[in-house]
């Protein structure tokens, strides 16, 4: 009895805990209210509008503090300096190839450590954009893949990683993030950065707005940056539907809306919408953009500037109101950061190092997690270093210098400077030390046609007992503004890989890129394949790891990998296809992906059973699971995700033949079984309606569990809802 008196007793104290600190929160935040509104009017015009720009300098009247800018996709990088020695992590799109959103939430909250460390306190991060299979967008590499659930579960950890949670949320080791870009940003015709796009309300609901739905409501974002182009016409920046009426009333949205750079301008100069910046600048505010960024601070861009707003507001006084909104959001979210309480860093741009050893150790393991294995025939990999006298390691990515300026071009798009990188070249030496000869040759620049070091190349591989073939793309060939209109190897790649193939030696090509690409020949003659995407730093170090069996690749694509251009879009989102005329295919060509989402093979082999439901039949208001047995078949121990996907088999809408509704990336050793469990309820069953209503309806439901979304990797089951 005394026990269960302790027991209820603790049980009230902790609850009691818990409303107390939400009620302290709340109050915080009551007060915040209140010294916002008084410092607001004290405030003159031209303080107001200094506020509402992205690195507004202190205000020292009124003791407004300064908010400084960065970006962290994978890694702090300061846009115009390169200083600071940041941690360079894998780029996003290695990020969700681990399937394992606690790595991205841990990554995140180091980011913000070294945020804080260079003094920046609001970053432009995570891209929350679904990849909507079409790689020619140079932005693939940013976003954590082509599915709405996968993107939203890595997202809401990036943010609650870089912002905290609970009482630690914006404290002085974590930073506001901004998710963007709001909203549909992918979905453009023509594979263009900003592209023209068109889209219906049904498919932004059901593929774009979710990741923004969970990182409002689950990770309480602090700032949201829109896309460059239009839905449906009217453009993102001025747009009130989308910012008022469903961000902000809809999901609830409460922090503060930040332009991409000079959309608040291009209303005019590309959108052609207002004649000139004044009246772009009224749009903006009307739709509820806060703060205008302009990066450099070029005045000829800024529409948030007392040259182009001061005759505006003096005619017209009620407009006023809408600069009171911006500002009162911008100071709100500097009082949350704590930056009214504590005195700017001096930062010695010199000397200062936020990295750490820790962090550089974690973006390591975190590489080490990213790493697909595509192709690995006669079981090629790993290498026995044992058996093997010498070794060619070939390619254009297969080393890079430390650059003058910059940054890394093997490191992807927004990366800081590391104080190293670690290249397949120096990984392997590294690895092998003097226990193997490594013969080394460059074969062919990426960005030429020229075939002056093939030979070279071939006499490498020719003395050699195996060939690290290093191949891919850049900063130069991807990225924001990188799009393309193919998808093969850029230059003379490809005839690389022929060449040294003809060799007859063992071939292992590594990937290192930012976009799935057309690699036919490799894939149909290359034994040995492995996706690397681009990993950080500690690159090297992560693929010599798994080219000699330290490491069993367990990581899964999240895009899917066309055949050709001619494909596009490819993606596993697919609605089913036309069953006349024609089959629903492609005349005398494949139409199935060169390899599919949710595919990567590993070391060992992993067994399914026969998924189960722990009630087959629910009411459409209930709920249930799916269970199914993993079993690790090989020698070695190794990772695998087990995906689950739903669909509803017969409803009042179209859908799509199925989506992701669950993941989990498991660790087994050789012979080691393991039970996953997948919830079903009404997140996993409910669809849109003709109304647009998220309901669940009566039926039948195809549940799928597996290794990969092919359906050949898929075992499946059965669930009715009454």
């Amino acid at each position: 009895m005394k026990k269960t008196i302790s027991i209820v007793l603790f049980i009230m104290f902790i609850v009691g805990c818990k409303t107390e600190n939400k009620t302290y929160k709340s109050k915080e935040y009551r007060d915040i209210n209140k010294k916002v509104e008084h410092l607001v009017s004290q405030m003159t015009f031209e303080e107001k509008i200094a506020e509402m720009t992205q690195d507004a300098p202190a205000n020292h009247r009124l003791g407004i503090p300064y908010m400084k800018y960065g970006e962290a996709l994978h890694g702090l990088w300061l846009v115009l300096d390169y200083y600071g020695n940041t941690t360079v992590y894998p780029q996003a799109i290695a990020c969700g190839s681990t399937w394992e959103p606690e790595l991205i939430k841990k990554m995140a909250s180091q980011t913000a450590i070294e945020a804080r460390t260079l003094g920046v306190t609001h970053c432009y991060s995570p891209n929350l954009d679904v990849i909507s299979g079409d790689p020619r967008y140079g932005r693939v590499e940013e976003s954590y893949g082509e599915d709405p659930y996968l993107v939203s579960k890595m997202g809401v950890a990036f943010i609650e990683g870089l912002q905290g949670t609970g009482d630690e949320q914006f404290d002085e080791n974590h930073v506001i993030a901004t998710a963007k870009h709001f909203i549909g940003y992918p979905e453009n015709r023509r594979g263009i950065n900003g592209g023209f796009s068109d889209m219906s309300e049904r498919r932004l609901r059901e593929v774009y707005l979710p990741p923004f739905e969970a990182a409002v409501k689950i990770a309480k974002v602090g700032s949201v940056m829109p896309g460059h182009q239009d839905y449906n016409g009217v453009p993102n920046h001025m747009n009130t539907w989308l910012l008022k009426d469903i961000l902000r009333d809809e999901l609830g949205f409460d922090g503060f809306i930040v332009s991409d750079n000079n959309d608040i301008a291009r209303l005019g100069t590309m959108h052609f919408i207002s004649e000139t910046r004044a009246k772009s600048a009224i749009l903006g505010l009307k739709a509820g953009v806060d703060m205008d960024l302009v990066i450099g601070k070029n005045v000829d861009l800024a529409s948030y500037h007392t040259n182009v707003l001061k005759d505006t507001i003096t005619q017209n006084p009620e407009l006023m109101k809408y600069i009171d909104i911006a500002t009162s959001r911008i100071l709100t979210a500097k009082y949350k950061l704590g930056l009214f309480d504590t005195e700017p860093k001096e930062i010695d741009t010199e000397t200062v190092n936020a990295g750490t050893k820790e962090h550089q150790d974690y973006a390591y393991e975190m590489a080490k997690k990213a790493i697909i294995l595509l192709k690995n025939d006669n079981d090629l990999l790993p290498l026995d270093m044992t058996k093997i006298k010498s070794l060619a390691v070939i390619g254009p990515n297969a080393t890079e210098e430390r650059p003058e300026k910059g940054s890394y071009s093997l490191l992807g798009g927004y990366s800081g400077l590391p104080p190293y990188y670690v290249s397949v070249l120096d990984g392997i030496k590294n690895k092998v030390n003097n226990n193997v000869k490594i013969n080394y040759a460059k074969g062919c620049d990426l960005l030429d046609t020229s075939k002056a070091g093939f030979p070279a190349a071939i006499a490498a591989a020719k003395n050699s007992d195996a060939v690290v073939l290093v191949v891919g793309g850049s900063r130069s060939t991807g990225g924001e503004g990188a799009d393309r209109s193919d998808l093969n190897l850029y230059g003379v790649q490809n005839e690389l890989v022929e060449a040294i193939h003809k060799t007859g030696k063992p071939v292992i090509v590594v990937l290192i890129n930012g976009r799935p690409l057309t690699i036919n020949y490799i894939a149909e003659n290359v034994p040995s394949i492995l996706e690397t995407w681009y990993l950080g730093m500690r690159s090297g170090d992560a693929i010599a790891d798994a080219i000699f069996g330290d490491v069993n690749p367990g990581g899964k694509l999240t895009v899917s990998f066309p055949r050709s251009v001619g494909q596009l879009p490819v993606t596993y989102l697919e609605r089913p296809d036309f069953i006349g005329t024609g089959k629903g295919q492609y005349r005398y060509s494949d139409k199935s992906p060169l390899f599919p989402f949710g595919y990567g093979l590993s070391y060992t082999t992993f067994k399914y059973s026969e998924p189960i439901l722990a009630d087959a039949t629910i009411a459409k208001d209930g709920s249930t699971t799916v269970s199914v047995e993993v079993k690790n078949t090989g020698s070695r121990a190794g990772d695998e995700v087990v995906q689950m996907y739903v669909r509803d088999d017969f409803a009042s809408v179209g859908r799509y033949l199925k989506m992701l509704k669950g993941f989990e990336r498991i660790h087994l050793e050789p012979g080691e079984t393991k039970t996953v469990s997948f919830q079903l309820g009404f997140d996993e069953l409910s669809i849109l309606n003709q109304e647009m209503e998220k309901v669940v309806e009566p039926g039948t439901f195809t549940i799928s569990v597996g290794s990969s979304s092919a359906t050949k990797d898929l075992k499946q089951t059965t669930l009715k809802v009454f």
